[in-house]
């Protein structure tokens, strides 16, 4: 699996979002500027302006413009999976050449890798829909998370 620069600073940034709605009283958080975002996470400004401006347009934040300005999360981090913020950045979660894995037309020794490919973005999402924001912000990944990275073979 590849992800994108676009997605690894989206997740970053929703992530930094998170923490800052963990300390929010009764509403929504305090806006967050991008500078403060890109500074907290080292993700250069411009990238993230454009990023940040995908995300509100899927959803996943809002944005106030003027001094007191700035972004937060369009929801609470426990119902924002990493799958979502994905999508909203990439687009669907396994492509093979360009294409989703129930349209590919393998022929004869080949035809098996279909259901590789749609094995696989089912592994995928049942990871990626697993862990939510909340879970990356507070560093209390869910279980199967934490027994699959704590298996050795996954790092290598």
């Amino acid at each position: 699996m590849r992800l994108s620069a676009r997605v690894d600073y989206a997740l970053r940034a929703a992530a930094e979002l998170a923490s800052v709605a963990d300390g929010a009283t009764a509403g929504r958080s305090r806006p967050v500027t991008a500078e403060q975002i890109a500074r907290a996470q080292d993700i250069p400004p411009k990238f993230l302006e454009s990023i940040l401006l995908q995300l509100r347009r899927g959803g996943i934040v809002h944005a106030q413009r003027g001094p007191e300005g700035g972004y937060w999360l369009a929801r609470p981090a426990s119902e924002i999976s990493l799958a979502e913020v994905i999508r909203v950045i990439d687009g669907p979660l396994a492509h093979v050449r360009g294409q989703r894995p129930e349209q590919l037309g393998y022929q004869g020794a080949a035809r098996a890798l279909q259901d590789v490919w749609i094995a696989l973005r089912a592994s995928e999402r049942e990871i990626l829909e697993l862990v939510t924001i909340a879970d990356v912000a507070g560093g209390s990944l869910p279980n199967r998370v934490n027994e699959l990275a704590a298996d050795p073979r996954a790092w290598s």
